[in-house]
């Protein structure tokens, strides 16, 4: 699959970069993909909530009344679930909500999601990002021009720059992630994925590795 590569306003530079069909031109696999993004989700989680038991409330542990001849039900202590103020009974308690999901279907999730991606032409090439400071309009200038309506938006770099994070930090509707950083989540959640030349290239590279 051939791209253009795009300079920060949006204009053609005359190159272009080969996308292998081995990561964005597979048979896609639903599942793979509703798993993967179920296991991120589930992982953000952070499965803190807690209710009080019986043993947990406040109130005397003395038993109200006796146990025969008042005529009454027999009660225990005001703790009691059945009254007002006393502990739950099989409330929530603190737990993790992931689970484990192996690499290669996690692997499979994230390449059948760039293959959506790229058959919907939601994939942009754009030059490697060069900024010497931090400069949000720049930014979210490069990104008006290269993203076009598509507001909700993903850059992806090949590693970490802080000068390009924290331009893009504070926009709204679009993420900064290095490619190493990459999940199915953000792949499927964004309306166009924005990769640097560097990017792009090491898809290539990655395959022809793989081949070798």
């Amino acid at each position: 699959m051939q791209v253009d590569v795009l300079n920060s306003k949006g204009a053609k530079t005359g190159r272009s970069v080969e996308l292998p069909d081995d990561i964005f031109n597979i048979e896609p696999n639903d599942h793979c993909i509703y798993l993967s993004v179920k296991q991120y989700l589930a992982a953000q989680r952070q499965g803190t909530h807690k209710s009080k038991t019986r043993a947990e409330v406040k109130g005397s542990s003395k038993k109200l009344h006796k146990q025969k001849g008042t005529g009454g039900a027999r009660k225990g202590n005001i703790r009691n679930p059945l009254y007002k103020g006393g502990g739950a009974v099989n409330g929530p308690v603190p737990h993790l909500y992931g689970f484990k999901l192996n690499r290669k279907v996690k692997d499979l999730a994230k390449v059948s999601a760039l293959t959506y991606k790229a058959r919907e032409n939601k994939i942009v090439v754009v030059e490697d990002l060069q900024m010497e400071a931090p400069k949000t309009r720049e930014y979210v200038a490069m990104l008006d021009a290269v993203r076009g309506d598509n507001r909700k938006s993903m850059v992806v770099l090949p590693d970490y720059d802080a000068n390009v994070y924290l331009s893009g930090r504070n926009v709204p509707n679009t993420k900064t992630v290095m490619l190493s950083d990459l999940n199915t989540y953000d792949i499927t959640n964004a309306n166009v994925i924005v990769f640097t030349e560097s990017v792009a290239k090491m898809f290539t590279e990655e395959v022809a590795v793989v081949e070798a």
